[in-house]
């Protein structure tokens, strides 16, 4: 049998009229169409309109937490330098020297106060001034001023563990893009929880397929029969406010015959609710994680190609816990990793289908997938707007039977929904 090419697809993705079945109300609305998962032009389009404009989660706070290191890391196709300052405050720039503009670092590095361009030893400060030109005044130019050649800013911020950066001056501030994600999850205190380990994965699939497998439990008695035990689906709630997010919760965290994610020691001072509960967020564009009790494991997930998604998983734990001395994290990183093997076969197998098959996007399914509308619709919004500066932030919950699309009121509601 000949293979038949499929032709390009050559949807303007800037209009409007290309995101109907999205725009759709969720009763009637569609998945995305294949093109975006699997289409060059697309994923150009999107690392240009979504991750170069977005609040882009970039790694972990504490990795700067201290004057001395500085972070190299990719946002859409443009390279970034983050690093602290003796004077404390976080500052970030793009990686190219104010001179010809070479790359300053290829890789995560440690500087002594200073930013030295590797070619002409052009150096900055911590505030990215620039302090010294080693040679260029032996024939002075009356045009030049060290204070008009400054690395070129970029906004960077964090909440909580989470590490961020933000390439479009006029896309709103961090803490608009959050909404009420840092007072939903303030009982945590998540500025004082450790890193404790970390694992980078490559996925051969959409980094949206990722994310998308993450917010719907849908498939979870079928892909995950094992965490089905612990995570059932009757305990699955809604957890959303306004925000650029997706939230779920489940409640109560339940062990029944398999309670390998209880087997460390509760974080101290946790109400009611957040000690009994387990919360899933999709914090748009491209970081999921899982707060349970005891530790958060966090997926930061870095698109390198349409088919390709570099995963940054961390296990994080609280201040609470003694420092582990022995394999008292084994059973803990064990179930995570058995339930992202899972994750990523299923999501491997959705990437080749969509690939091979490039069938017209199916329906929603309102009971489980009203995530993934909202995940849908933020992506449109990047993907149509000439600039984020006008962003609205989708709406929380209004409290309603409706809005919780048949999940029924929670047992243990968090604090800002009681």
């Amino acid at each position: 049998m000949t293979n038949i090419p499929v032709a390009p697809d050559m949807t303007d993705w800037t209009d409007e009229s290309a995101w109907a079945g999205t725009r759709a109300p969720l009763r009637q609305s569609t998945g995305l169409n294949p093109s975006a998962y699997v289409d060059e032009r697309f994923f150009a389009l999107e690392q240009e309109l979504v991750f170069e404009r977005a609040w882009v989660t970039v790694g972990l706070a504490g990795e700067v937490a201290e004057p001395g290191r500085m972070l190299v890391r990719q946002v859409g196709q443009k390279s970034i330098v983050i690093t602290r300052g003796d004077d404390g405050e976080l500052r970030g720039f793009l990686n190219s020297c104010r001179h010809r503009g070479t790359e300053l670092a290829e890789s995560d590095c440690d500087i002594a106060g200073t930013i030295r361009c590797p070619y002409h030893r052009w150096g900055y400060g911590t505030d990215g001034s620039l302090k010294a030109t080693p040679f260029f005044d032996e024939v002075p130019r009356n045009d030049f001023d060290r204070d008009d050649f400054s690395l070129i800013p970029v906004r960077v911020g964090t909440w909580g563990p989470l590490l961020f950066a933000c390439l479009a001056d006029e896309t709103p501030e961090l803490d608009v893009w959050l909404g009420d994600l840092p007072e939903r999850m303030a009982g945590y205190g998540f500025d004082q929880w450790r890193v404790e380990e970390s694992q980078v994965l490559d996925i051969e699939a959409n980094w949206k397929l990722i994310s998308e497998n993450f917010q719907e439990y849908y498939h979870l008695t079928w892909v995950h029969p094992e965490l089905a035990k612990v995570s059932r689906v009757k305990d699955h709630y809604r957890y959303q406010g306004a925000g650029m997010y997706c939230g779920q919760t489940t409640t109560p965290v339940s062990g029944d015959d398999r309670d390998d994610w209880l087997v460390l020691p509760a974080a101290e001072g946790l109400d009611e609710s957040d000690a009994t509960s387990g919360r899933h967020i999709a914090l748009y564009p491209n970081v999921i994680f899982s707060v349970l009790p005891n530790h958060v494991f966090v997926m930061r997930l870095d698109p390198i190609a349409p088919g390709l998604t570099r995963e940054t998983c961390t296990f994080l734990l609280p201040p609470s816990t003694p420092e582990l001395t022995g394999g008292e994290l084994d059973a803990t990183r064990t179930f995570w990793i058995d339930v992202n093997n899972e994750d990523i076969d299923i999501c491997q197998r959705s990437q080749r289908g969509l690939t091979r098959g490039r069938i017209q996007p199916g329906p929603l399914a309102p009971r489980f997938e009203e995530p993934l509308h909202r995940f849908h619709n933020m992506l449109a919004d990047c993907m149509t707007s000439d600039s984020l500066a006008g962003l609205t932030v989708p709406p929380g919950d209004d409290g309603s039977e409706a809005a919780r699309l048949g999940t029924g009121p929670n047992p243990a509601p968090p604090t800002i929904e009681q």
